[in-house]
């Protein structure tokens, strides 16, 4: 049985809202810039740490912990959910911190989506990490909505024995997953700027850019996660 801390359970509400964006034949941003509780992002705030440091503590996860030191960023989803019947998708939320030299910042919020065709059944979550390895995959995620894989090289990262391995690619992406699928590709998963999360966490409309490159806005509940970050990353 696995000793980490698991994966939140999904929720009905997020599984009905993967699979009804796929059924409706497109991709949209989960988010709006209706009102949202502050208590929403910090809340997935807290979920990242957690997440961070589950992958920082398991032993089939030695890439991250001996690679981390060289990424430019990080984008954490503690929840990504896969659901499906013929019709599939996968969706979630995430946080991205990144840093210049020896600071880091953030987060910032995204919602991802991808979309998906195929014979497959069942409901699977997973805490996804995505490490930004170059100044391209960051660039790419400051954007308001790109495609991985498309805009920026994304491969899955190398674990257990296989962690030796030497991988070259912009965003190396890692899952603890539990449910009846395989591992789970992000290859084709449209991230999204989450404008209305970035703003009920901030106090006011900001940019990725303002908070990660220009750093003028800062909540002093990100603390424990940057200073997660940074352990992780000396």
């Amino acid at each position: 049985m696995d000793t980490f801390t698991q994966p939140l359970k999904p929720s009905r509400r997020l599984t009905m809202m993967i699979i009804s964006a796929v059924v409706a034949g497109g991709i949209t941003a989960c988010a709006t810039m209706e009102s949202v509780p502050r208590a929403e992002p910090e809340k997935l705030v807290a979920d990242a740490r957690t997440t961070l440091s589950n992958f920082m503590r398991d032993p089939d996860q030695t890439w991250i912990q001996q690679n981390l030191n060289r990424a430019r960023g990080v984008l954490i989803a503690p929840q990504i959910v896969r659901a499906g019947f013929i019709f599939g998708g996968s969706g979630g939320r995430g946080v991205l911190v990144a840093r210049d030299g020896r600071t880091w910042a953030g987060p910032a919020f995204y919602d991802l989506v991808t979309a998906s065709v195929g014979f497959q059944a069942g409901v699977d979550v997973s805490e996804v990490v995505v490490v930004v390895m170059t100044e391209k995959g960051l660039n790419s995620l400051l954007s308001p909505s790109f495609k991985l894989g498309a805009d920026a090289s994304i491969t899955a990262g190398p674990v257990g024995a296989a962690a030796g391995s030497t991988v070259t690619a912009d965003l190396i992406a890692f899952a603890r997953s539990k449910g009846v699928y395989g591992g789970l590709n992000l290859d084709g998963t449209v991230v999204n700027t989450n404008d209305a999360w970035n703003g009920a966490y901030y106090g006011r409309s900001v940019l990725p850019t303002d908070i990660l490159v220009r750093k003028t806005v800062s909540n002093p509940n990100a603390a424990p996660l940057l200073s997660e970050v940074a352990s992780a990353t000396r």
